[in-house]
């Protein structure tokens, strides 16, 4: 199948491990994927390794804050079924040693890109488009991370309220809400606070990024029709409580 004619779904973030697991899914899916990211080098190199295996991608270096920028990548595509917004930016500090630029630049990538190539995005979709954001379990709240779980609740509700507005054009819109991945962040905590962390997961053991692109690939299917501004928690049953805390 040529790329023109395939489904094409854009990634955001997608030289990162939870991106580039979501673009090899949808990939495999049958999605022509366009990988985006701020560095050139990491974006081309998931697009090259998805071409070497056999499937349908291309690299777009971009820059989610130059709004023209934005604007002129969506209007080259031949078309868009799918848009995955999984960028975003987080660090670990308590609340008094935050500042307001802090939460500006939290806002900036995590909630205000994701809204901006989303809304050039839609002109492009057709009914039957989807829209999956990638919120955090941390929009239940958390400590030492209050500009990050500000920035991700406001996902949340930007979901919900796109996922009204767009469902009479047979758009639909969710979040996902991952809690522990394992990625290199993860993997450089010390042993200890790993641990910690891992005793509070009924599953005992963190998501791979896999998890999360199999859950992107259910909600951006193509013939997934009934599911519309909802959140789907990947956190290895850590939200449900039950004396495991936050």
């Amino acid at each position: 199948m040529a790329a023109g004619e395939r489904p094409v779904a854009v990634v955001t973030g997608a030289g990162g491990g939870i991106g580039g697991a979501i673009a090899r899914r949808l990939v495999a899916d049958g999605f022509h994927l366009v990988a985006l990211d701020m560095a050139a080098e990491r974006a081309e190199a998931v697009a090259a390794a998805l071409r070497a295996e056999g499937g349908s991608a291309e690299a777009a270096p971009l820059d989610l804050r130059d709004e023209a920028a934005v604007e002129a990548l969506v209007g080259r595509l031949p078309r868009l079924d799918a848009v995955v917004n999984n960028a975003g930016i987080f660090d670990e500090r308590p609340l008094l040693e935050l500042s307001a630029e802090d939460f500006r630049r939290h806002y900036e990538v995590n909630l205000i890109a994701l809204f901006r190539l989303s809304r050039h995005g839609i002109g492009r979709m057709g009914a039957g488009g989807k829209i999956v954001n990638m919120a955090s379990r941390a929009f239940l709240g958390a400590r030492n991370h209050a500009h990050y779980v500000a920035s991700k609740a406001a996902v949340v509700g930007l979901t919900r309220a796109m996922a009204m507005e767009l469902a009479p054009r047979g758009i639909l819109v969710n979040a996902i809400a991952p809690g522990l991945v394992d990625t290199p962040m993860l993997r450089a905590l010390t042993p200890e606070r790993l641990a910690q962390q891992l005793a509070l997961q009924p599953t005992g053991r963190a998501s791979r990024p896999e998890d999360i692109a199999n859950a992107v690939s259910f909600l951006a299917a193509p013939g997934m029709d009934g599911i519309t501004g909802q959140v789907l928690l990947v956190d290895g049953g850590k939200s449900l409580g039950g004396g495991f805390g936050f």
